[in-house]
């Protein structure tokens, strides 16, 4: 198979084996990793629902182009996220973590064992759907990014806190859909500021592309 042929893999990862070692020993091990490769990466994380696939989808349509791009799609099962972003022309691999409900960085380490890192450049990686559990875990990237959604409700900064602070940027997806469910999408801005005042945050809609070039800016793409 051919570079200029897309390619899907599927990674099946035991997470009651210890393979790497300590969860920040492989981080730093996967950032030397794409470092060397000159390779940029992105942890996006959400809820189930909140559109990182699509946002996913958005960026690569926009991005695919000018970068050759590749997908990591974490999930329970199942390589339906990773299917589509493939039917974009991307190249992905599913990592499968059977009842883990985030990704760690050993498991990136062995999907990145997978596949011919210097061909890329830019690397996102779709955490499991979950905003608590994938906070705690570095993974090597160049960027940890949260998305929300104004399909979540008000209170969703509130619970989940901690969510913020280990987080470079957060992305409040969905804005198009604001004025049908009367969301104060402001309140919710300020709520992220209250946790942490100057992190970067961006109104983005996957479905309409409002704001996606802002965002991209800011991901130096």
């Amino acid at each position: 198979m051919t570079k200029q042929q897309k390619e899907s893999k599927t990674v099946n990862i035991d997470i009651r084996k210890d393979l790497f070692g300590a969860n920040e020993n492989a981080a730093a091990i996967n950032a030397e990793t794409l470092k060397k490769h000159g390779v940029i990466a992105f942890d996006i994380m959400g809820s189930v629902g909140t559109g990182k696939t699509q946002l996913i989808e958005a960026l690569c349509e926009h991005l695919r182009g000018k970068y050759r791009i590749l997908m990591f799609a974490g999930d329970l099962a199942t390589t339906i996220d990773a299917d589509r972003v493939a039917s974009h022309g991307i190249d992905t691999v599913q990592i499968n973590t059977g009842t883990a409900c985030h990704l760690d960085a050993r498991m990136i380490k062995l999907a990145l064992q997978k596949v011919d890192l210097s061909y890329y450049q830019v690397v996102f990686i779709e955490n499991v759907g979950n905003l608590i559990c994938p906070a705690g875990y570095s993974l090597g990237v160049d960027k940890k990014i949260v998305v929300v959604s104004v399909t979540e409700g008000p209170y969703m900064i509130r619970k989940h806190p901690l969510t913020i602070k280990h987080a470079d940027m957060v992305i409040i997806n969905k804005i198009d859909l604001v004025e049908v469910l009367g969301f104060d999408v402001d309140a919710l801005e300020s709520d992220i500021r209250e946790v942490d005042a100057k992190i970067p945050v961006f109104r983005v809609s996957s479905t309409t592309g409002e704001g996606i070039e802002k965002l991209i800016k800011a991901l130096n793409l």
